[in-house]
């Protein structure tokens, strides 16, 4: 299970935000990992973020779920329990919740305020379907409620963690002009500030997203726009001008490079929807056990 979120009312702040934003910072190069941008402002700014005319994945994605839930649901079956990953607003969930008829549903968030709120506004429009919110980080192992393990389980992971896309459509959709981007990336500074006793300067830094094509993805950043001395639970930083603090991945594939990927992860596809486009994909795989032969 993930890290329960620190409540900004205590004097007692998030050991592990704490060990995360200290060790972050004295590595080079500095980097502090994404899931500590998602504190309740920060998961609203996200969902601000996917409303905004250069996010496409959102519109994408729900167009492909409209379009294509009744062919998912007959290849998926009812029953199951739904798993959705960095569940945050559940905003495209009903699409494939009223396709499938599911057994449960758990989404999982490292946001605990935030979760809870999309999990009652869930249940309330499905309400003979048993909602089981799970506070946690993802990336690490989960454990799940005792009454969703005996289920057969399908696990959503929407968004675009994983994506495809030509880097000049990629770039504002990580940096848009209305600067909700910048000010989702920047809420970890108050965050910092507000929770670790931080003396960081907002003025001092400017968000930025950098597309790494050795590594093929987009890349957020927090950059120093002079030098800048600080504090942070009562240790000092100095950060020169320029320097970053790298703060989220997205991580960008071709549709071979997502296969391989898959078949990396022990995984097999079974189908695939795409856009007319062919710029972005929804793909059914399924667990199965490794072949030792042909």
């Amino acid at each position: 299970m993930g890290q329960p979120m620190s409540d900004p009312a205590s004097d007692r702040p998030d050991p592990a935000f704490r060990a995360a934003v200290l060790d972050g910072l004295k590595t080079r190069p500095r980097a502090i990992g994404a899931r500590w941008l998602y504190d309740l402002k920060g998961s609203e700014l996200f969902e601000a973020i996917t409303d905004l005319p250069e996010y496409y994945p959102t519109r994408t994605e729900r167009a492909l779920l409209e379009c294509f839930a009744g062919e998912v649901g007959e290849a998926i079956g009812a029953g199951r329990a739904v798993i959705e990953f960095g569940s945050g607003s559940s905003a495209k969930t009903p699409l494939l919740l009223g396709a499938i008829r599911p057994a449960a549903y758990v989404p999982i968030d490292i946001s605990g305020e935030f979760l809870r709120e999309a999990a009652d506004g869930l249940a309330a429009e499905f309400p003979d379907l048993p909602v089981h919110p799970v506070e946690a980080d993802f990336t690490r192992k989960v454990d799940l409620p005792a009454e969703v393990e005996p289920l057969p389980k399908l696990g959503f992971f929407p968004g675009s963690t994983i994506g495809i896309k030509d880097p000049t459509v990629l770039v504002p959709a990580y940096d848009d002009a209305q600067g909700v981007t910048a000010a989702f990336n920047l809420n970890l500074i108050a965050r910092i500030n507000r929770e670790l006793g931080g003396t960081m300067p907002a003025d001092a830094f400017r968000h930025r997203a950098i597309w790494n094509d050795n590594l093929a993805r987009i890349e957020m950043h927090i950059e120093a726009v002079r030098d800048v001395d600080f504090e942070v639970a009562g240790v000092r930083f100095h950060m020169a001008a320029a320097e970053t603090i790298h703060t989220e991945n997205s991580h960008k594939y071709g549709p071979r490079d997502a296969r391989i990927l898959l078949r990396a992860g022990g995984w097999t596809m079974i189908r695939e929807w795409t856009d007319e486009k062919d710029q972005f994909a929804l793909i059914l795989a399924e667990a199965q056990p490794e072949r030792t032969a042909p």
